[in-house]
C-alpha cells in the first residue's frame, strides 16, 4: 500500500470509528508502527486529525476560522442555543463565551429578558445591543482575532473581578477521552478563568464538536454542570458526563449559590 493510500485508509477508519490506534493499524496493515505514526503526524500537520498518545482523533471542524464556522452545523447551534437560553432566569448574571454558538444564544434570548451578561466577545457584545433589558459588560484585553474574543493578562485580570450565576462555555472539541479542548493555549486559559468565576458552567456543544478534539485542554468534565448538545452523546454519558439534550425542557435552576453583582 502506497503512503497516500495508507493515509486515505487511516482517514476512512477515523471517520468510521472515531479514533485510530497506531499499533492496531500497524498490525492490521502488516507494517511498522513508525510508518503509521509518521502518517498521522503528516495528517495532523494538514489539519486532518488530532494526534493523541498512541494514535489520533478526529480534528475539530469548530477550530476553523471564524468566517468558516458561521456556516458549520447552523441548525444544531440553534437548537443548543435555544436550550441554553432556557437556563437563564430573570435577574441572573451570566458569563458568555465567544463563538458562533454564543451568537446563536443571543438570538435565542427572550426579547423582554432582564439580566446582566458579561462577555469577552466583541461580536456577542454587539449582538446584545438589541436587547434593551440586558446590561452588557465587556471584558477588555488583547483581541484574539481567530475567535473575536479578548484574552491575555488584561482580560484575565478583568475576569477575576466578576462573579456570575452561569457561564456558557464554547470549545472546539468534546470527547469522552480527550475531554473539553480548544485550539489555542491562551484562549484555553481564559476560558478556565471565566469558568472559575461562575457557579455553574455549561458547555455549548453543537454537532461538529462531539467526538472531536483540539490540542489544548480547557476543563475536566468534573468541573462543569453539563454539556448541552442535540446529538447522540452516549460515550460521554458512559463516562459520567452530565448531558442536557437540546430541544428538551431545561433542567431546574442550579442549586449552588453565586454572587449576583455585575462588574462596575
Amino acid at each position: 500500500m502506497l503512503p497516500a493510500e495508507r493515509k486515505d485508509f487511516l482517514l476512512a477508519r477515523l471517520r468510521a470509528d472515531g479514533k485510530v490506534v497506531a499499533k492496531d493499524m500497524a498490525a492490521e496493515l502488516g507494517i511498522a508502527e513508525d510508518n503509521i505514526r509518521r502518517d498521522l503526524r503528516e495528517l495532523a500537520a494538514a489539519g486532518l486529525c488530532q494526534r493523541v498518545y498512541g494514535g489520533a482523533l478526529p480534528a475539530a471542524p469548530a477550530a476553523a476560522d471564524y468566517a468558516t464556522r458561521t456556516s458549520v452545523a447552523t441548525d444544531s447551534k440553534q437548537r443548543v442555543a435555544a436550550t441554553a437560553a432556557g437556563l437563564i432566569r430573570p435577574g441572573a448574571t451570566v458569563l458568555l463565551d465567544g463563538g458562533t454558538t454564543a451568537l446563536a444564544l443571543v438570538a435565542a434570548l427572550p426579547p423582554g429578558l432582564e439580566a446582566s451578561i458579561i462577555t469577552h466577545s466583541v461580536t456577542v457584545a454587539a449582538a446584545l445591543v438589541g436587547h434593551p433589558g440586558v446590561d452588557v459588560f465587556v471584558l477588555g484585553g488583547r483581541l484574539f482575532k481567530h475567535s473575536a474574543v479578548t484574552s491575555g493578562a488584561a482580560a484575565a485580570e478583568a475576569a477575576r473581578s466578576v462573579s456570575a450565576d452561569l457561564f456558557f462555555l464554547g470549545v472546539t472539541g468534546v470527547h469522552h477521552q480527550a475531554g473539553l479542548t480548544t485550539g489555542d493555549p491562551d484562549e484555553a486559559a481564559m476560558k478556565r478563568t471565566l469558568a472559575s468565576r461562575a457557579a455553574d458552567t455549561y458547555v455549548l456543544a453543537s454537532a461538529e464538536k462531539i467526538g472531536a478534539a483540539s490540542p489544548y485542554t480547557v476543563l475536566p468534565f468534573e468541573e462543569i454542570a453539563g454539556v448541552i448538545t442535540d446529538v447522540d452523546a452516549q460515550p460521554l454519558r458512559d463516562a459520567g458526563v452530565p448531558i442536557i439534550a437540546a430541544g428538551q425542557a431545561a433542567p431546574p435552576p442550579h442549586a449552588r449559590a453565586a454572587a449576583r453583582t455585575a462588574p462596575r
